[in-house]
């Protein structure tokens, strides 16, 4: 453990200010929105079929977000944020490359 300096303060930071948003170990959001389609699908159609393949495809798609969250619990922000700058930072094979 650090030794208290006698001029500097120490704040504590909770773990709760800087974990992910999680929601059943996915990104919320994601879970969330696939959850309404999934309850569309069931609601719209209103047969046995249609609410297991609901059921089932929301049961899937919060399987591969929890896994892609285990990965990076904010991949869905880095990519989100990479095709922002796809049009700006093209491949080059030199900086000095001109258009």
């Amino acid at each position: 453990m650090a030794e208290h300096l006698p001029g500097l303060h120490r704040n504590r930071i909770h773990r709760a200010l800087s974990r992910p948003n999680l929601l059943l170990g996915a990104d919320r959001e994601l879970v969330l929105l696939t959850g309404l389609i999934a309850v569309i699908l069931i609601f719209v159609v209103l047969t046995v079929y249609s609410a297991i393949l609901g059921a089932g495809v929301w049961i899937a798609i919060v399987g591969a977000l929890r896994m892609m969250a285990k990965t990076d619990p904010v991949m869905r922000h880095v990519y989100l944020r990479h095709i922002s700058y796809k049009p700006y930072y093209r491949a080059t094979t030199s900086p000095w490359r001109t258009y």
